[in-house]
Parts: structure tokens; C-alpha cells; sequence
């Protein structure tokens, strides 16, 4: 097995595949280490590039099996083009980090357009003041340990 580095923030499962970011927190190596893990176990594994922001799920999160919250910038994509997409525009970014726990949302406050894209889901929305984690880079997913 190789050396490698993979952040959790860098992880997104979505069905049976998990969606990678090569980040400043997570490399090559670490994508193919994780992939020979989870592979045996009928799991796919995508790297996706992460230009910007801290990790992939700064800018990508899945609000259900076939929906995405993703920024302007990663929207188009080719891994996800079999997803239907909400684009957050590039001034709103920070609310990529979304989450759907137990079939609730939970979205940091401070982006009225993204919460009411959101909100067309039809699923209970909970806004969260994440401005003091935001501070330091931090935000919901990074605040999370869900399983």
C-alpha cells in the first residue's frame, strides 16, 4: 500500500461512489490507497480537482441520491454529469457546504438564494450561524461526524 494523504473533508459518498478531491489536504496517493479499501467492497471511486476552497465538500455536497448543491465552478464538471445540479454562484459558495442529515438541511445563514433553492425541496430547513467556524475556514461538514 502506498503512502498517501486523504482529509475527510475531501470524501463525499454518494450511492456506492465516492467522489475524491485532490485538495492541498488530500493526494493522488491517498485517493489510491482509499479506492484499494473500499473497491473490494463494490465502491467506485472518482478524483475530482479541487481548484479552489479548502476541500470538495466546501464547494459539493449531495442533498439526495440524484441532487448536488455545487459551486459555479465545479457545476459543469464531467463526474457529475449524471446529477441534477443546484449552481451556487461564486458569491455564495460557502453555503456549498450543506447538509442533509436524517432528511433535514442544514445550511449556513447568510445566503438567502441558496436557501431558497434550496427550500423548493420540500425538506425541513434548518439555518445555522456559522460565521465564528467560518472565521477559520471551518464549516458544517467540518463540524460533522455522521455514519
Amino acid at each position: 500500500m502506498r503512502d498517501g494523504r486523504l482529509d475527510g473533508g475531501d470524501v463525499m459518498l454518494v450511492g456506492k461512489r465516492f467522489y475524491i478531491g485532490l485538495s492541498g489536504r488530500t493526494d493522488a496517493d491517498g485517493v489510491a490507497a482509499f479506492e484499494s479499501l473500499v473497491s473490494r467492497y463494490g465502491y467506485t471511486v472518482v478524483a475530482v480537482p479541487v481548484g479552489a476552497g479548502l476541500h470538495l465538500k466546501s464547494v459539493v455536497n449531495a442533498l439526495g441520491d440524484d441532487l448536488l448543491l455545487v459551486s459555479e465552478a465545479l457545476a459543469a464538471h464531467p463526474a457529475f454529469a449524471g446529477y441534477r445540479r443546484i449552481a451556487i454562484p461564486a458569491a455564495d459558495e460557502y453555503a456549498g457546504n450543506t447538509l442533509r442529515v436524517n432528511g433535514a438541511l442544514i445550511t449556513p445563514a447568510g445566503y438567502p438564494r441558496v436557501q431558497d433553492a434550496i427550500a423548493t425541496l420540500g425538506l425541513p430547513l434548518h439555518v445555522i450561524d456559522t460565521s465564528e467556524f467560518r472565521k477559520m475556514d471551518g464549516g458544517l461538514t467540518c463540524l460533522s461526524l455522521r455514519f
